[in-house]
């Protein structure tokens, strides 16, 4: 009696199955949390001068404290945002490692260029929200009342609202770097942005309103760096769409001559064997 034969599918060697990917996952997550840990532990050593920092855009407003425990969860809060800050390089290898097997061989290379690029991207961000926006969104917050009213702060009030901000702008301008691997992955096309150009300023304006504060100067202000990156990302992915073009091309015509080898090989054979069968007769 003849065994049937096994119909389950072969996974081709190399290729990780979907539990595969969540473990992957799973561990990339688990270092990018203990990283998070590890720099915000080192950086509550420095929390009262971070706090000094992160205070210079309030200019004469002072900040309060209205529980026993509120200025140690303050200096908790700007230890994370700044552990976060610290570790993005670790977080952004794991991220794009993660995405990785979705690229070609010679794609897989620009790893950590790509994290360079995305650490410095983030800080980018996070730069121009310190320097531009939250200086304009609190004068305007704090100044709506006029003399009527007299601000009293909660410093873990300024701290969630300053570092949501800063968190925000800087994952707001790694958009190159997402349409850039996106692109690579075949997922869109210069194309594609070129044409979703309205739809793409009316999303940019709808998350600046859910992010941002509720006021038009800090809304524009995230809108419009935003905007000016999409039209960076249409270029870019326009760009590596033609060396990722030529760089299939060149593959392929590497790989057809082997290919025209073996199917010249694969019909002396069949001759030869033809050849024997009519001698037999």
């Amino acid at each position: 009696m003849i065994a049937p034969e096994d119909q389950t599918p072969k996974v081709p060697k190399g290729v990780m199955g979907f539990l595969g990917h969540l473990e992957e996952l799973r561990w990339r997550l688990l270092k990018s949390v203990l990283a998070v840990i590890v720099m915000a532990g080192a950086a509550f050593y420095f929390a009262d001068p971070l706090l000094r920092f992160l205070v210079e855009p309030l200019g004469e407003v002072k900040l309060h404290y209205t529980e026993v425990t509120g200025s140690f969860y303050a200096y908790l809060k700007i230890s994370l945002i700044a552990g976060i800050m610290c570790a993005l390089p670790i977080i952004f290898y794991q991220l794009w490692s993660f995405i990785s097997p979705g690229l070609h061989a010679h794609e897989k290379t620009a790893i950590l260029p790509l994290v360079a690029v995305s650490t410095f991207l983030f800080l980018l961000g996070a730069g121009f929200c310190y320097l531009v926006v939250l200086p304009i969104s609190l004068a305007f917050l704090i100044g709506f009342a006029g003399d009527i009213l007299s601000p009293i702060i909660t410093v873990g009030s300024y701290i969630s609202f300053a570092g949501l901000l800063l968190i925000a702008f800087g994952f707001g301008f790694q958009l190159p770097v997402l349409c850039y691997l996106l692109g690579q992955m075949g997922v869109i096309s210069a194309e594609f942005l070129a044409k979703g150009r309205r739809y793409a300023l009316v999303g940019i304006l709808i998350a600046g309103a859910v992010i941002t504060p509720p006021d038009v100067f800090t809304q524009v202000l995230l809108a419009v760096p935003i905007y000016l990156l999409y039209e960076i990302s249409i270029i870019v992915v326009r760009y590596t769409g033609k060396r990722r073009e030529q760089a299939e091309s060149e593959e392929s015509a590497a790989e057809s001559p082997d290919t025209s080898v073996a199917s010249r090989s694969a019909q002396s054979r069949d001759n030869e064997i033809g050849g024997g069968e009519e001698t037999d007769e």
